[in-house]
């Protein structure tokens, strides 16, 4: 027998909030997170905006010591699963954790470790480098680092699937738990890529806007789009078998009821043209749910900012939904979060679920220009109320990588 799976924690570190109830507030009132990038000098790059991770001490959150120890990506991952954890009311020894796993993802991993340790070798001699090179920028270790702060002893796996990582991530852990291999599982992503070979990578691959402006910089599903704006953070979901969690009285933010993964098999960099993996992705995510296209009310698209992508997920949303695209809304908060990369389906999950929460659709921000290629509501602008009882979320990566989830509306006297 099948078990069902809820959401009872939630962790978050962004461009627009460091925690969950900060995001979500600026989220609802269109704040712009984009802003002239600090981590990196900027003076020989020719993007100069980004979005970073704003007025954040580790120190505050982790050990001093631990925290040096640690890339910059696997200190977000920590922060925002610490918040996750404590959010969930959990405590170590009232739980099995021989059946508390964590699956984390990430795109990119310890690339300011990378980068500063060849530097360090070069001055110094590759002799010199710092003994924990590896294990700061190993993409596993944020996943290992969670499950020795929260010892959590079953599964423990690190997913790389590009800019899907972190969907990849929740969609697995959801598997676990309901096929009954654990009964709690930590899982989200984490990136930190702001260095001069992450945007100069992505700058000389041209997918990231050049805009001089930061309000025409990130524009999903705008005609004038150029590419993508780069973000860092973490995401952290705490999701749990649902007898456990109402027989400690948990507080449940949503179930977690669909996941579809594909892969195009098409390309490296570029989405099939006519969104045939995407097609598939949320099919199958729907398939899961055993619901209709109807069911779903809301979409929290990839919607990058990159022609094709977005073009290409128009198409596959008009394939999956096409007798209810009037009832169907879709917005792109990386208008206001840019790509945080293999973190960003963390993020967009917990706003899909506090949507779900408020009645709330989040808006598309900046948006000026229709594009009739992106023909869909992209809520733009102003968010718009809507009760809501089944919302996707939808992730695309380089590789052609494809996730969807669905989450359900938690409501106590119908459950």
């Amino acid at each position: 027998m099948k078990k069902r799976v809820v959401i009872t924690g939630m962790g978050a570190v962004t461009p627009v909030g460091n925690n969950v109830n900060d995001m979500w507030r600026n989220i609802k009132l269109g704040m712009n997170g984009i802003e002239t990038l600090n981590l990196i000098n900027i003076e020989d790059h020719r993007v100069k905006f980004g979005a970073e991770v704003k007025n954040l001490n580790f120190d505050d959150f982790i050990d001093r010591k631990k925290a040096r120890h640690n890339d910059r990506f696997t200190n977000l991952a920590l922060i925002s699963a610490i918040e996750a954890y404590e959010n969930s009311k959990l405590h170590k020894e009232e739980i099995d954790l021989n059946r508390f796993g964590v699956i984390f993802g990430s795109g990119i991993g310890g690339l300011q470790t990378i980068e500063n340790e060849y530097e360090r070798g070069l001055k110094r001699g590759f002799d010199k480098i710092s003994p924990f090179f590896i294990p700061k920028s190993i993409i596993n270790l944020a996943a290992a680092n969670i499950a020795i702060e929260l010892s959590a002893k079953a599964t423990c796996l690190g997913i790389v699937t590009a800019c899907a990582s972190a969907s990849n991530a929740i969609g697995e852990a959801f598997k676990n738990i309901k096929d009954g291999y654990t009964i709690i599982m930590l899982a989200g992503g984490a990136e930190a890529a702001f260095t001069h070979l992450g945007v100069g990578g992505f700058t000389s691959l041209t997918t990231l806007s050049d805009s001089n402006d930061p309000n025409r910089a990130s524009i999903p599903f705008d005609a004038e789009r150029s590419g993508f704006v780069m973000g860092e953070g973490a995401g952290s979901l705490l999701l749990e078998d649902l007898d456990h969690a109402k027989n400690r009285g948990a507080k449940i933010y949503a179930e977690i009821v669909g996941y579809g993964s594909t892969c195009d098999a098409y390309h490296i960099t570029a989405p099939a043209a006519d969104g045939e993996g995407a097609v598939r992705s949320m099919e199958i995510a729907l398939s899961d749910a055993c619901l209709a296209p109807d069911d779903i009310g809301y979409i929290n698209a990839h919607g990058t900012g990159t022609i094709s992508n977005d073009m290409c997920e128009t198409i596959a949303v008009k394939k999956v939904f096409k007798d209810c695209l009037d009832k169907i809304a879709i917005s792109s908060t990386k208008s206001m979060t840019g790509h945080l990369l293999g973190a960003s389906g963390a993020i967009e999950a917990i706003i899909a679920i506090k949507a779900l929460e408020d009645g709330f659709m989040p808006p598309t921000i900046n948006y000026r220009v229709p594009d009739p290629n992106c023909d869909l509501d992209v809520i733009p602008n102003v968010g718009r109320l809507r009760d809501l009882k089944y919302v996707m979320s939808n992730s695309f990566g380089f590789g052609g990588h494809n996730a969807s989830l669905i989450f359900k509306k938690w409501e106590v006297n119908h459950e």
